[in-house]
């Protein structure tokens, strides 16, 4: 399984990347991929600090793919930013990352680690303690995951 992650400057510029270069783009792939899945999401809010698409210091992004109930988003928004953002900041090793918003009530947090390392030790101590705290069962409806091991030659 491959993840690709892509930040744009604003909505215009992807809109003309949209219009103008991703039909041509996607032809020339063609048969080199299968079932992609993509998603466009908001920027919400940082996670740590200074949130810049720069991967060349991290070996590792951990990519979080919510969907939450109707009626609970407001709670999740909030418990990201009150409990698990401060929680990733903490821990040695996390770097930065980001927090965005999709239609129908779908979010995307995406942090970046120097290690899977480090990021396995902020999980181990700290998930199932946070979760409880930040009432994550009766926000999510959906919640698919994944730590992704970067490769250097693919950041463009």
């Amino acid at each position: 399984m491959v993840h690709v992650f892509s930040f744009w400057e604003s909505r215009a510029f992807y809109d003309s990347f949209m219009a103008r270069s991703h039909d041509r783009l996607a032809a020339a792939q063609s048969g080199t991929y299968k079932n992609p899945q993509v998603g466009l999401f908001d920027y919400r809010f940082d996670i740590k600090t200074g949130f810049e698409p720069r991967f060349t210091d991290a070996d590792v992004v951990r990519v979080a793919h919510c969907k939450v109930h109707e009626g609970r988003v407001e709670h999740f928004s909030l418990m990201q930013e009150k409990i698990w953002n401060p929680a990733m900041a903490g821990s040695p090793g996390m770097l930065r990352g980001v927090f965005g918003e999709a239609p129908g009530n779908e979010f995307l947090a995406l942090s970046m680690w120097q290690s899977a390392a480090e990021h396995g030790k902020y999980r181990a101590e700290r998930v199932e303690r946070l979760s409880l705290r930040a009432q994550t069962d009766a926000d999510v409806a959906e919640l698919a995951g994944a730590v992704v091991q970067l490769e250097p030659s693919w950041t463009v």
